[in-house]
């Protein structure tokens, strides 16, 4: 049976790893443990990846470039995200 609501989307993601992507660009992956209606969601293993960025030299100056790749800075544990921050919320693979 296909999920007639949002929040039903979600709450068959609940125990199971999800990325979370948000408004200025960081990722959080985690175990989704909770939710609420506003979105806001509580993950357990939780760990923040960033965009790599690389120095290149260019005209003969230093400048950052973003790869595309992400890559693991740090594990957080249990992390509280408010949903107004929220983009996308995803299964992982």
């Amino acid at each position: 049976m296909e999920d007639s609501r949002p929040l039903d989307a979600l709450n068959k993601a609940r125990n199971k790893r999800v990325i979370v992507e948000l408004k200025n660009g960081k990722q959080y992956i985690g175990k989704l443990n909770a939710f609420d209606i506003h979105i806001n969601v509580v993950l357990e293993d939780a760990e923040e990846h960033v965009e790599e960025i690389v120095e290149k030299e260019v005209d003969g100056k230093k400048v950052s470039v973003k790869t595309g790749n992400r890559v693991m800075k740090r594990k957080l544990g249990i992390i509280f995200l408010r949903g107004d921050t929220i983009i996308i919320i995803s299964p992982t693979q």
